[in-house]
């Protein structure tokens, strides 16, 4: 059973650690919907692999500069979930793709045509062609007429058909709220059974700064900020969206976002029992300083994901719009291209044989 605890405040610490806990819960569950994505589909087109090694070599100095600078335990261990799941999504575009550091287009598929070539066999053709053999003729069609023989349909069975845009959003927002639930509860689990302990005041002061730490940090930003390139690239190449998961760019737009907020929400501890003027603004600023590079990651980060999500918005406009052409195509053949040929059967199959 829980400790008793006292009511619950909602005070600068307490702001930052919600926030913290609903990062974490964001950034454990990031890769899932992509590597969900990629073994549904077979496939890993839809992502660039530049993307996922920039990304890979970010979490590498990011592991560096965590140790280094001496940041909460959770971004360091984090970090070192990151880089294992960088290496789960490599790993299944090495498998999909081939061994390649390139992102290669694949090659346009013909849109399948849905009025019938000349001498095509369809529904309405005569039951003799001229490419069927006499043994085709004799066995094809006449078994159904057994009663030991079940009369089978080949017709394949219709995928599922794809989810709506109301039920995409419906589901993606649900995901979201459950991450912030998780996060929310997170923290409650961790300030009821960890025991509080007051900062002495003689060990707070202003934040170390350490060099190499700081190198890292910056390291890491700008690996982070380039790793978006090459996936907006290769999304304006294909024109498409195609086999990327919205809900891993939306757990990584929650992540980065509490992140940054659970920095920002910092109370400054001054060394004394009370603290001196401009004393308190020192620290912040120190500590602000100390975390910018990790700042400049997740808001830049977090503004090139807002061009994805355009691209989401863009490209799958155009898709339906593409698609209400085909319609329009398919329905513009009159009654007389698609009539019936009345013509006697043995004249047909001459016509067929000339």
């Amino acid at each position: 059973m829980a400790p008793p605890t006292g009511p619950l405040n909602l005070d600068v610490e307490a702001i930052s650690g919600i926030c913290g806990s609903i990062s974490i819960a964001a950034w454990v569950v990031v890769f899932s919907p992509q590597i969900i994505e990629n073994f549904r589909r077979s496939s890993a087109d839809g992502l660039s692999v530049p993307f996922i090694i920039l990304w890979l070599l970010g979490d590498v100095f990011n592991i560096l500069g965590a140790v280094l600078q001496g940041v909460l335990p959770t971004m360091l261990i984090l970090a070192v979930y990151y880089t294992i799941a960088d290496f789960v999504l490599l790993a299944q575009c090495f498998y999909y793709k081939g061994f390649t550091w390139k992102d290669e287009l694949p090659a346009p598929q013909p849109k399948p045509s849905s009025v019938p070539a000349i001498g095509e066999p369809n529904e309405r053709t005569g039951l003799l062609s001229n490419h069927i053999d006499e043994r085709e003729r004799r066995d094809s069609g006449w078994s159904h007429l057994s009663p030991a023989v079940p009369l089978v349909s080949d017709t394949p069975v219709p995928p599922p058909p794809a989810p709506t845009k109301l039920q995409s959003a419906i589901w993606n927002s649900v995901a979201m709220l459950m991450v912030c639930v998780a996060g929310v509860l997170g923290w409650l689990l961790s300030r009821h059974y960890s025991p509080d302990q007051p900062a002495t005041p003689g060990d707070e002061g202003l934040p170390s700064f350490d060099v190499w730490g700081q190198v890292f940090g910056w390291l890491c930003a700008l690996l982070y900020l380039g790793s978006r390139l090459p996936q907006l690239l290769l999304n304006w190449r294909r024109k498409s969206t195609e086999g990327v998961s919205i809900l891993f760019f939306l757990f990584a737009c929650l992540g980065n976002l509490t992140y940054v907020l659970s920095i920002f929400a910092y109370e400054p501890h001054c060394a004394g029992s009370r603290c001196q003027p401009g004393e308190a603004a020192k620290i912040y600023g120190r500590y602000i300083l100390v975390n910018s590079s990790w700042l400049a990651g997740s808001l830049g980060t977090l503004i090139l994901d807002l061009g994805i999500f355009a691209q989401f918005f863009i490209y799958s406009k155009s898709g339906s719009e593409d698609e209400e052409d085909q319609v329009v195509e398919d329905d513009v053949y009159t009654p007389d291209e698609r009539r019936l040929d009345d013509r006697p059967l043995l004249q047909r199959v001459g016509s067929d044989l000339s």
